[in-house]
């Protein structure tokens, strides 16, 4: 009887600490994004701390938002929600940098390189 008891006091500790573990496939926190950042035209464009006054057109907007860690295909942002306005800057190439509306005003974002879409 005493051999039953330890048996399932060990399997009932097992799955208790099983369950407490951060290693769950199936977890759906929020990722820990190395930097902030929106997907235009198949770059990624890191946001910087600098804000611009002299806008040009409106190029495009975010067609998607999450915090979740994966890939996403289209405008993607992992700081602003669907719908941001992307924005051209007067006289610097969308090659190098964009604007982001950010609440009435115009943030910078640096082309960081290809976005990788699975």
């Amino acid at each position: 009887m005493r051999l039953k008891y330890n048996f399932i006091c060990i399997v009932t500790a097992i799955v208790f600490i099983s369950g407490c573990s951060n290693s769950n496939p199936f977890d759906n926190s929020s990722a820990e994004w190395t930097f902030n950042f929106v997907v235009w035209d198949g770059y990624i464009y890191q946001l910087t701390a600098e804000y611009v006054e002299s806008i040009d057109e409106e190029i495009s907007e975010v067609t998607k938002y999450s915090d979740m860690e994966g890939t996403y295909s289209g405008n993607f942002s992992n700081t602003y929600e669907k719908g941001t306005k992307y924005y051209a800057i007067q006289g610097i190439s969308t090659d190098e940098a964009i604007a982001i509306k950010d609440e009435g005003k115009y943030k910078k974002a640096i082309r960081d390189g290809k976005y990788r879409e699975k």
